[in-house]
């Protein structure tokens, strides 16, 4: 077992207030964020210590190591040596996302998303006058697949030109094996649909599974795509590294290139150059110790909840999507007894009406937490049974 230091997202122990603007409580156990929420990898710490300690932060170059690192670490522990495709710094994954569905699509015109799936999806979508076009997973014993006939269906509008595809699926924990992810290749380009990979848990898909990437069935189709990588969720980076796009398209990099040029997306901040150096170069075991972690805390998770609790089967990301509908509760009346759990999670219904009935919960954590989240929900079930 690994030993980590329990703090919970940071901002929390700075400031509960927004643990009250969300929950209206303080004293939640708080595993909602789609981050590690543990004692972060030496490297990285060490790097940004010593980038700090120089006393200087102007301007400073983004030299080619940056990607030569990413590309180092994509092929020793994917396999993905990234022949033929154009790398480009971006700020986020959604500036990534707007700046293509801006490019790509006019108004009025529809997207394909997979609910449920990542919140920040359909506003970046209905902020930009752009239609969502629900292709919905389907449930399948203890996971999820993809609707392909429905997939192949909505496509079929001339309305329908892109579609964000989120690999690995965050929050059902799916890992996307090559067939299906071809398969959606083919559709794409049959259709004239250009595809937006959002792989940003592609470091984070537990064994027996492998991260597939878009680009590698992409080959050969004709697909237009493009997929967001980067170190923000692998090692908990959101809120100082860059993030990368990644697209085998000329065009779509010579356009992105050129509104990145307009809109100043690339001015670099020193400390992301550093983080983003230290995670890829040298986060490895830090990485293999959590993903240990996190597939003992799956298994813990999957194990100890009680009836009429359930999991969807857990392949990837260290989130895991709780099963509730058994307790019969309607979405306000599930969230409020998720509160009094004592548990802050991500209740379902955020994630699309499809999520209504379960929740998110992040399981980076060290595994004492799990048990006290675990010993929380059998409480909450125990007094729902009496009619507490």
């Amino acid at each position: 077992m690994t030993e980590h230091r329990w703090f919970g997202p940071r901002a929390l122990a700075d400031d509960p207030r927004r643990l009250e603007q969300l929950f209206g409580r303080t004293d939640l156990l708080p595993l909602w964020i789609a981050e590690p929420y543990v004692d972060l990898a030496e490297p990285i710490r060490a790097a940004l210590a010593e980038r700090a300690a120089m006393g200087w932060y102007g301007y400073e170059a983004r030299p080619r190591a940056i990607r030569e690192a990413f590309w180092s670490w994509m092929e020793r522990r994917h396999g993905w040596a990234g022949d033929n495709v154009q790398t480009i710094v971006s700020p986020s994954v959604g500036t990534s996302i707007g700046v293509l569905i801006d490019q790509h699509t006019a108004a009025g015109q529809g997207i394909v998303l997979q609910p449920p799936v990542f919140t920040d999806f359909k506003p970046l979508v209905t902020a930009a006058d752009r239609r969502v076009v629900k292709n919905p997973l389907v449930r399948v014993g203890d996971g999820y697949d993809m609707d392909i006939d429905g997939l192949t269906e909505v496509v079929r509008s001339p309305d329908v030109g892109f579609m964000i595809l989120c690999n690995p699926h965050n929050p059902v924990g799916r890992a996307w094996s090559e067939d299906e992810l071809r398969t959606v290749a083919e559709i794409g380009a049959a259709n004239d649909v250009v595809v937006l990979a959002d792989e940003i848990h592609a470091d984070l898909v537990l064994d027996p599974h492998r991260f597939v990437p878009f680009a590698r069935v992409a080959a050969g189709t004709g697909v237009r795509w493009a997929a967001t990588h980067g170190p923000i969720k692998t090692f908990g980076l959101a809120g100082v590294c860059d993030t990368l796009l990644i697209t085998g398209d000329d065009e779509i990099a010579e356009r992105f290139r050129g509104a990145s040029s307009r809109f100043h997306l690339t001015r670099n901040n020193v400390f992301s150059l550093a983080a983003l150096d230290a995670a890829y170069s040298g986060g490895d075991a830090w990485l293999d110790a959590m993903l240990g972690d996190v597939a003992r805390n799956a298994r813990i998770l999957a194990a100890g909840l009680p009836e009429p609790l359930g999991m969807a089967d857990h392949q990837a990301t260290y989130l895991a999507w709780l099963d509730l509908r058994g307790l019969g509760l309607e979405v306000p009346d599930l969230s409020r007894w998720l509160v009094d759990a004592g548990l802050a999670l991500s209740p379902g219904h955020w994630f699309g009406r499809e999520g209504a009935g379960y929740a998110r919960m992040s399981i980076a954590v060290d595994e004492p937490i799990i048990r006290q989240a675990l010993e929380r929900l059998s409480d909450a079930v125990a007094r729902n049974t009496d009619g507490g």
